[in-house]
């Protein structure tokens, strides 16, 4: 039985978690990353400093035994704290109670925890290496170092893990029409940030809001402040920071960033919209004009491997919007998928295996893709807007009540393991039969819930994952 080493191509998070996971199987592991190595140059990431970290990535995370260390450099969030434009707050819980949170985690923190678990398994890492080209055929890739010096690799079993803008990819673009597209949303992002309360002047120091001193505002929630066609929000780090994130459309009427185009027109857009945040932001106009405008949209293929020689996972095959904070998420869970899949599989056995995790891992992915872009309008709009509060607390009485029948989509998703495409769908149902039972209702003053739960019984199926 031959079994050639796996080459993993990109060491960000998804890599290094494969990466883990394989050589913990005792599988031969060479992680190639066109960075230097983070844990000596400083993470270079270009990105969001933090992530939201769901269940599914967890279960992934605990597959690698690596969990609880994780959890350790997290801030757990509770839900979505809603600023109203007079100020006024409300926390919307994700689940239940706090055994269903999510967890703010810095991104280039948990890639360096992630390296040194893969280094600690045996994977090799290679770093300053960028994939210039690959012959499938030979199983060669082409590599270049920091001083554009080239050199070929023996790779017969490539897996792509380097991101929406994959060089792997576009390898195998050369050789096969992969259904590539890309759709953007028309929407951009520029992050800015809410610093420490001693880290501010100290004309202009807030009250710190917990015992430790540490923040500003509220630590265990992601804070929204919505306003229809566009929102700001707010991640707890763990220092004390929070990284503020203002989405705004592209183009249009205002406000949108061809209209603020500079640290005086969103100074402005905050006093008039985000009045309360505008005072926890001393940098806005400093950071506003030196931060670029951050693109935002959906990455399909209809094919993610060529044959049994190369396969892409995480965003190089599936990247999405960040709504739903499931990217990083369903990129674990893509490695906590692969991985069995393929520790115990000789060479021959490989495009099969390649096969069949697309096409376990395909609708999944379609799935989120879609669910993040309808959670971009809840996050935006919904989460201020009657209606949807409304069927919200129909939901949640349901839940409690019939918890073998309903489960809110949100929970779905983040706090089960229910697959993608299953939550998707079942969440489209649940809300028609919420829709229905709610009418022209405004309120659930005198509504009948006893006859809810029956036609909740009779519409819907039992959960397959309560199923006794």
């Amino acid at each position: 039985m031959q079994r050639s080493p796996i080459t993993l191509v990109g060491a960000g998070l998804v890599g290094a978690l494969l990466a883990t996971l394989l050589a913990r199987g005792g599988r031969q592991v060479r992680l190639i990353e066109k960075r230097p190595d983070p844990r000596s140059a400083g993470f270079l990431g270009g990105r969001s400093i933090n992530l939201a970290l769901a269940e599914r990535g967890l279960n992934a995370l605990r597959a690698a035994g690596l969990d609880d260390a994780v959890l350790r450099q997290a801030v757990m969030m509770r839900g979505r704290m809603v600023h109203d434009l007079d100020g006024r707050t409300n926390l919307q819980r994700y689940g239940v109670d706090d055994s269903e949170v999510i967890w703010s985690v810095s991104r280039g923190g948990l890639n360096m925890l992630l390296l040194d678990a893969a280094e600690r398994a045996g994977a090799e890492l290679h770093f300053g290496q960028t994939l210039v080209d690959a012959d499938f055929d030979t199983g060669t890739l082409r590599l270049a170092d920091a001083e554009g010096i080239h050199r070929d690799l023996h790779a017969p079993i490539t897996i792509g893990a380097d991101g929406a803008g994959s060089a792997l990819r576009a390898a195998m673009m050369r050789v096969q029409d992969l259904g590539e597209r890309t759709e953007m949303l028309g929407h951009g992002y520029k992050e800015l940030e809410i610093p420490p309360p001693d880290r501010f002047p100290e004309a202009l120091r807030p009250a710190a809001v917990d015992a430790e001193g540490r923040f500003a505002i509220e630590p265990n929630a992601l804070h929204i402040w919505p306003r229809g066609g566009y929102m700001c929000i707010a991640l707890p780090n763990s220092e004390g920071s929070f990284t503020v994130t203002l989405f705004l459309p592209n183009e249009g009427a205002a406000p949108s960033f061809a209209t603020v185009t500079d640290a005086t027109a969103a100074e402005a857009l905050f006093r008039a919209q985000f009045a309360d945040a505008l005072p926890l932001i001393p940098a806005l106009r400093e950071d506003f004009d030196a931060h670029p405008v951050g693109t935002l949209g959906t990455l399909y293929l209809d094919r993610w491997h060529l044959a049994g020689k190369a396969l892409l996972i995480g965003d190089a095959s599936h990247a999405i919007v960040p709504f739903h904070g499931q990217g990083m998420n369903a990129g674990f869970e893509d490695a906590a998928a692969l991985a069995p899949m393929l520790i115990d599989a000789d060479d021959a056995d490989t495009e099969a295996v390649f096969a069949a995790f697309q096409a376990q891992r395909k609708p999944n992915a379609d799935a989120i893709a879609a669910m993040a872009l309808e959670n971009y309008v809840e996050m935006r709009d919904s989460v201020a807007d009657p209606r949807y509060l409304l069927q919200r607390a129909l939901g949640q009485q349901l839940a409690a009540r019939v918890p073998t029948h309903f489960m809110p989509r949100y929970r779905m998703v983040t706090f089960s393991h229910l697959p993608y495409a299953y939550a998707f769908e079942r969440g489209r149902a649940q809300r028609a039969l919420l829709e229905q039972l709610l009418g022209e209702r405004d309120t659930l003053d005198g509504f009948d819930l006893d006859a809810a739960e029956r036609a909740l019984r009779n519409t819907l199926p039992p959960l397959p994952a309560l199923r006794g």
